[in-house]
């Protein structure tokens, strides 16, 4: 009868093992999935630019800075490493507040936002501020699961042993936090 409760006891052990390091590699492979997801993203923005900003440069003078600013931004981003997720969402950051000033630069010429092509544009960029919104939000959903289990007992014996370790957290930046200064003078 001990014989039988020991093997139980093993069979038990070895199932809960096994259930726990299945559980940390899928969540492990969901944290790279989500981020995979951003990087789809960021690649999708970074092909739209492009023809957006010809778009905006058919429509006469402009504010010439704002587009070599988008430019050199989106170059940044496709440069940054896929491995440094904080250095890539940083440059993406910068590339969203360059954005915003392209978008004011449509403000000043009517026509402009009349425009089909510029108008799809737009939409489609916009969808993509989106995903890329909603798949940091799923990353770090991912990454708080996964770092939960590493460090909760008793899940991070096998964490420990496998060599489990902890996802860094995308953090927005501090530019971002700020709350915008609305002025009607």
């Amino acid at each position: 009868m001990l014989t039988i409760i020991l093997i139980a006891l093993v069979v038990i052990i070895v199932i809960w093992y096994v259930v726990a390091y299945n559980g940390l590699v899928r969540l492990r492979m969901n944290g790279q999935e989500s981020w995979s997801q951003i990087d789809v993203q960021l690649q999708r923005r970074n092909d739209l630019i492009p023809n957006l900003v010809e778009t905006v440069k058919g429509y006469g003078k402009y504010e010439a800075g704002t587009l070599e600013k988008v430019t050199s931004l989106r170059q940044q981003v496709a440069s940054v490493s896929s491995d440094d997720h904080q250095a890539k969402m940083a440059a993406a950051d910068q590339l969203s507040g360059a954005l915003n000033s392209l978008y004011a630069v449509a403000e000043n010429y009517p026509d402009l936002k009349a425009n089909e092509e510029y108008s799809r544009l737009m939409e489609e960029l916009s969808n993509t501020e989106n995903k890329i919104s909603y798949s940091r939000q799923l990353y770090n959903s991912t990454v708080s699961t996964l770092n939960a289990r590493i460090q909760s007992f008793p899940s991070n014996i096998v964490a420990k042993i496998h060599h489990f370790t902890p996802m860094e957290f995308l953090q927005v930046p501090e530019s971002v936090k700020e709350a915008p200064k609305v002025s009607f003078d």
